[in-house]
This record gives structure tokens, sequence and C-alpha cells, in this order.
């Protein structure tokens, strides 16, 4: 194929942190007029390369083209002058300026007047098919609304390369399938897509091509036509990989934890939860699912004494629980285990090692002034083993671990606590697949010594084959606990917007 077909094409690319090489030698490219996939592991290089083309990083080696020619990209901008744009999974918009003003927000030039950028944003729309309230602020917006407004942001500024990273992560089934709509859109209108994501159903639906990494290097390219979400895995992590998650029945399920008519004020004074009652079980995997804000993150830390309720109760075995503090809980006697959102914030300290993380969760149980390190070391030492956490020592500071690795450290500590109920929220968000198969399997053997699990997740395949109930959330208020196995991934997307769980079922049966 003629070089100047190429929209993107990376030759021997490499980039090197310190005595890391994240890139080794890359090779990769893209057409107009087509949708690539990048898939690999945590660590690969995905995200790395992807920042190399959108000029936050620099290469070490090798030669990035675009249109044909060799490009020097030493900053976003320099990208954006070439027609590139990424998306990334953490938006980057102003909450209290309008879909209209960011999108204007940071472009060079002179400023043009309201009315042709209203014109100009509109065209865009009908361009590429995409929905927006050019005055609705952001705040006010929903995911997938957000996700719209960066991609008319970089649509703006002459993108014709887009970039996508993980941009499902958060969507309802419904918001996705309008997202791979704009998408489709785009390759139709001769643009060229590339899109990271672990979802390999997604992969098969979306792309054209498939690149695969692993390890830093490029394992070539594969036509997604030709291959299947079995075969994706094996080029993935090198070997097959057996994709089901195992469901054990729970045995004599009793309540262990029950909310009743909790309420639950964001700091700024909104309902976070509204009203919210279920009870959790032992022995089962209670799953959560809602879009992201729906009160996912108030209920965890609520629970776990983070957070003061503005009304109601939560009885652990009938004892009331609302207003105790965390150490308190611990006073009580509480077996309960809290694996939070932030993995390096609430929940390890990224600067100490593991064992000085161990250390947070067993301090209080020394006697004397004197704290004894060896069994936390002890402790760390059996989870690197146990968990093949890949790390530079136990005593090296965890935020030099990828992601995935961070994730074992935490939730390993918080199992070996032996806790009667474990909350987990997203404890596979941004993990490769052989991660999360080990993140399942260490939640199913805690559902098997009868500990109560709360699963808060985002992809709805897994809460349908892991859980075994899934509660389901929407502007904080509950509109279902249903059965897993008898209930479809759209009807929990219809009631994550909103729908009822009956009405959800009526027009099931319908």
């Amino acid at each position: 194929m003629a070089e100047q077909e190429y929209a993107i094409r990376c030759d021997k690319i490499t980039k090197v942190f310190g005595s890391v090489v994240a890139n080794d030698q890359i090779d990769l490219d893209v057409r107009y007029g087509e949708i690539l996939a990048l898939l690999g592991e945590n660590g690969s290089g995905k995200t790395t390369l992807m920042n190399m083309i959108s000029g936050i990083y620099h290469p070490d080696g090798g030669t990035i083209y675009v249109d044909g020619r060799a490009a020097s990209i030493q900053s976003p901008l320099d990208a954006q002058n070439l027609g590139v744009g990424m998306i990334h999974q953490h938006f980057k918009l102003v909450n209290i300026f309008s879909a209209m003003e960011n999108i204007e927000l940071g472009t060079p030039g002179k400023k043009l007047p309201p009315k042709v950028l209203r014109r100009k944003v509109e065209d865009l729309c009908e361009k590429y098919g995409l929905e927006t309230d050019p005055d609705k602020p952001i705040h006010a917006m929903s995911v997938s609304e957000k996700q719209t407004v960066e991609i008319l942001k970089v649509l703006y500024r002459g993108a014709r390369i887009l970039i996508l990273d993980e941009p499902t992560a958060v969507l309802t089934p419904q918001e996705t399938d309008k997202l791979f709509a704009i998408l489709r859109q785009m390759r139709k209108a001769g643009c060229a897509v590339i899109i990271i994501t672990h979802k390999l159903n997604e992969v098969l639906s979306i792309s054209d091509r498939v690149t695969i990494l692993r390890k830093g290097k490029s394992y070539g390219t594969v036509n997604t036509a030709e291959v299947n979400v079995s075969k994706l895995t094996e080029l993935m992590v090198g070997r097959a990989v057996t994709l089901e998650i195992d469901r054990p029945k729970p045995e004599d399920p009793e309540d262990i934890l029950k909310l009743v008519d909790l309420t639950v004020r964001r700091k700024d004074g909104s309902v976070a939860l509204d009203d919210v009652s279920f009870s959790i079980r032992t022995g089962e995997i209670l799953g959560v699912a809602g879009v992201a804000g729906s009160g996912q993150k108030e209920l965890c830390e609520t629970i776990a004494g983070l957070i003061q309720p503005a009304q109601g109760a939560i009885l652990y075995k009938k004892e009331n629980l609302a207003g105790k503090t965390p150490r308190e809980l611990i006073e009580m006697g509480i077996s309960m285990s809290f694996v939070p959102e932030d993995r390096l914030g609430m929940g390890l300290v990224a600067g100490m090692g593991m064992t000085d993380n161990m250390l947070l969760k067993t301090y209080t149980q020394g006697k004397g002034p004197f704290v004894d390190r060896a069994p936390a070391r002890a402790m760390a030492e059996s989870l690197v083993e146990k968990l093949d956490i890949v790390t530079a020592g136990v005593e090296a500071p965890v935020r030099m671990m990828s992601g995935g690795n961070v994730q074992k450290v935490l939730l390993g500590r918080e199992i070996e606590s032996n806790p009667d109920l474990l909350i987990t929220a997203y404890p596979v968000r941004g993990l490769d697949i052989n991660s999360s198969y080990l993140v399942y399997d260490l939640l199913n053997e805690q559902k098997k010594k009868g500990v109560a699990v709360v699963y808060i997740g985002e992809d709805l395949d897994v809460l349908l084959q892991l859980c075994d109930r899934i509660l389901v959330l929407c502007h904080g208020k509950v509109t279902g606990v249903v059965d897993a196995a008898a209930v479809s991934k759209e009807q929990i997307g219809l009631m994550m917007t909103g729908e009822s769980a009956q009405e959800v079922m009526e027009y099931g049966n319908g």
C-alpha cells in the first residue's frame, strides 16, 4: 500500500522510562476510513504509544509518520495541528462551563462570534450524527453527554485522526451503541479511529483490524473478521485462556447487612442516596450497577463509616452502624473490608512499600508501643507469591507497580483480614483480562467461605456472570434488585436510566 494512504504509521517506536522499556520497536498503522482496536494487557505499552502520537510523550527511537510524512510531535498542540485528537478516559472538561464554552476553550487564534461558533458546532453534529445542547453546563450532563462534548472538542479543532482510551468504561449498553454509531459515521466520513478497550466483544463489534501489544512489543495486526474472543485473548496473553466466570450457588444465605431508608448527601448538599433500602447476604455476591455518579461511591463509603448518613439505618447483624467511624467499627469488632475505587489514595499509600501498606491494616493489633514489621512483611511476601504480583520488592513503593499489581496488593490485603463482609468498588477497572479473572476467582473464594461480597462494577456482562443478585441505582434511587440469572443486559441498562424493575421485566415478558 502506498505510504500516503496511511493516516498514522509508527515505525520501530521505542520509549524508555529509567530502566523500564515501555515500548520496544513497536510498529502500528491506521488508515483513513478505518477503526483500529489496540489490545494488550496492563503494562503492554498501549497508552504510552498513544501518548506519543498525541504529543504527551516523545519517542526515544523510531519514527511516527502522519499522512505519509515523518512528524515531530513535541506537544499536544503539534498533534492537533497534524489533525490528531485524543479523548482520554477521564474527561478534561470544565464543569461550570457550557458545552459550547468547553468546545471553544483552549482553541488557538481569534475566537468566533457566538452565532458562528454555534453554527459550526451544529454542522459537526449533523455531519457525524452527534447530539448536544450547546448551552447545557457540563455538571448537569450524563457521562455519555460529556463524552460527546469531548468528541466535538477534537473535531472542532480539525481532528481527522481520533484516539479513544477506554471510551465505554462507564457507559450503559444503550450509550455504547450510540457511541459506536457515531464512530461508524466518523469512519464513513473518512476519519481514522484508534480505540483502546479491554472489552473483547466490543472490539469484534466496532473495529476493522486489531493490533496486539504484549510486554511493550507489537505482536502483529489481524483482521477483526478473521478472529473471535478466544483467539484475541490468546494473542493478547500468549496462551489459551478459559473465558468463563464461575458462579457457585450460595449456600444457606442469610442477611448480614440491611440498609433501611438510607439517605446520604454530598458535601455540596445534593442527594447521593435517596431513601435506599436493601439487604446483603452471606455467601453471595451482590452486584451494584449504575451509570457513573449514581451513588455507588457514597454507598460504599457510608457502609464503611467514611460518610455519615443524613437519615436511615445500617443494620449489621441487627446492630445499627449508622454514624459510626471506621475506628469505632474496628473497636466494635465489625469484620468488614473495603476495597475503594481510589487505589492509591484511600486504599494504599503510594510512597510506601507493600510491607508498610500491610501494616496500615494490622498495626492496631500489636501489643506495646512498638510495631513489629515481621508479620506484615511475611504477609506481603506471601501475597507476592500467591497472587503473582510483579514488584521490585516488598519494600519498594507501590506507586512503581502497574495498576493490576496495585489492585492485587489492595485486594489481597483486605482478604487476608478474613472479613465477614467485603465491599469492592470497581475492582477490575482498567485491568487486563488475566488480572480481571484472578480478581473474579478471589471473590468467588470468599463467597464459598460464606463472606458477603458487594461488587460494584461497570461491565454488565461480568455483573450478569459473576453476581447472584444485582442492585441497580439511578440518581441515588434503587430501581430494582434482580436475580442475575433471570435478567438481560438490556434490561439492566433500562433500569440504569430510571425504569423500575417491574416495568422492565413486564416489557421483557411482553
